[in-house]
């Protein structure tokens, strides 16, 4: 069965992948980017995330079926935040309603193995508190050292896991028969990371802080797949999960931990 999705980021990398992914099995793709998309806006904005819904609805006045949040950005820098975060889960939210006729609605956003490094718990506290100024100035304070600047990607992404975590049984999400989840990816091959992994020494080297012992660093393909399906009809139970797609870094890292 012909379905609609909406993909964020479908411009590059895993958000690309995925859209063409989609398409080549047949479904009708809505590419969402800040250039070279069918719809373009800035997700970094409030004025860009509001006019997203109307956008979409132009293009699909049946309706979608599936929802792919996925752009984002990995630099130390308050817009970071604004994406990764606030955009992300403002397009989950302003979309969620044009679900509501399918026969299969489903959602799934992009977190990060990332997630499992160190973080900013004020600014994790801060987005997840809906406090978009002030988790704008907290990563500008943090943008203001090499050090701490480093931990606003990995913010981001714990914060939208937990973001995940918390709405996905709602009424809002499970409540609607919608299935909410996101997937963390490990390494992948694409514009961001490639000039972390532009030599054989350099991927080596990151592969010490990001372990991946299953088959190394993946292609955006890997997760696209894994996207596919969590927006597919074939998952009607699983709910509110962030399923690592990271070569097993995961494992490595927390060991028995599942949480």
């Amino acid at each position: 069965m012909t379905r609609t999705y909406v993909v964020t980021g479908a411009a590059s990398g895993i958000g690309r992948t995925t859209a063409e992914l989609l398409a080549s099995r047949g479904h009708a793709v809505i590419g969402v980017d800040l250039h070279g998309a069918d719809i373009t806006v800035d997700l970094s904005s409030a004025e860009g995330r509001a006019g997203l819904a109307d956008a979409v609805s132009e293009r699909a006045p049946d309706g979608l079926d599936g929802i792919l949040a996925i752009a984002g950005l990995a630099h130390p820098i308050p817009a970071t935040v604004a994406v990764n975060y606030f955009g992300m889960v403002a397009t989950l939210e302003n979309l969620r309603p044009l679900l509501a006729g399918s026969d299969a609605p489903r959602a799934a956003g992009v977190s990060s193995m990332a997630s499992l490094m160190p973080n900013d718990p004020e600014l994790v506290d801060l987005m997840l508190g809906g406090d978009e100024p002030g988790s704008l100035a907290r990563a500008e304070v943090l943008a203001a050292d090499e050090q701490t600047g480093q931990l606003i990607y990995g913010s981001t992404k714990v914060a939208f896991a937990r973001w995940i975590r918390r709405n996905a049984a709602t009424p809002d999400w499970a409540g609607a028969s919608i299935p909410l989840n996101a997937v963390a990816p490990g390494i992948i091959r694409t514009p961001m990371t490639a000039e972390m992994i532009a030599t054989p020494e350099a991927t080596a080297q990151l592969l010490t802080m990001v372990p991946m012992p299953l088959n190394g660093v993946a292609e955006p393909i890997v997760v696209a797949r894994l996207l596919a399906w969590l927006t597919g009809e074939e998952n009607t139970h699983l709910c509110g999960q962030v399923v690592f797609v990271d070569g097993g870094s995961d494992v490595v890292i927390r060991g028995d931990s599942v949480w």
